[in-house]
């Protein structure tokens, strides 16, 4: 079986870059909506290498999510009815996105997103504070995915610290969710 891991020489090039940079403190929604976007992000599958800046794809096929470097348009009719929306790695290793239309429609990629919104709240009903659920290691995780769930989890840490939220339990955080719940995605600003 191929690893998609690089080779032992381009880690630390690798790892370096998904160190997280320009972290500061941020309000408690839009913190919320980059966990929530990041998380739905990194649970997709994807065998690449993503880059800061760089535009890529969110689907959900064949009852999962996908990560692609292929816009909606260049795939088939069937594909693109899964497209959820255009995905953008930000320079502190959050995730955002520009939702599909599809998301505002009764559709299966809208179910998708709903169940895991509903998911995500279910998790956040702890007493534990948002540092201790993130992911800094899942090991089941392929490595570009567990790569960038640990910067996530570095960022988000830092994002805390800086704002004086640290000590903030997961409930607490619920608070901050929407009702709406394509409203909890964070935008691209």
């Amino acid at each position: 079986m191929k690893s998609n891991a690089p080779h032992k020489s381009g880690s630390h090039a690798v790892a370096h870059k998904t160190e997280p940079r320009g972290v500061v403190a941020k309000p408690q929604p839009q913190v919320l909506a980059e966990v929530f976007t990041s998380r739905l992000v990194l649970s997709a599958t994807f065998k690449f290498r993503p880059a800061v800046g760089v535009a890529t794809y969110l689907y959900w096929v064949d009852d999962e999510w996908s990560l692609s470097l292929i816009a909606p348009a260049e795939w088939t009719d069937a594909r693109r009815a899964g497209f959820a929306g255009t995905c953008v790695l930000q320079r502190d290793m959050t995730w955002t996105i520009t939702p599909s239309d599809r998301l505002a429609a009764d559709t299966p990629v809208a179910d998708a997103l709903s169940r895991f919104y509903d998911g995500f709240a279910l998790m956040l009903n702890t007493e534990l504070t948002l540092e201790e659920i993130l992911p800094f290691y899942v090991g089941k995780l392929a490595y570009y995915q567990r790569l960038h769930a640990s910067a996530l989890s570095r960022s988000v840490r830092a994002t805390v610290s800086r704002g004086g939220q640290g000590s903030m339990s997961c409930r607490q955080w619920t608070r901050q969710l929407p009702r709406q719940k394509t409203a909890l995605l964070a935008h691209a600003v």
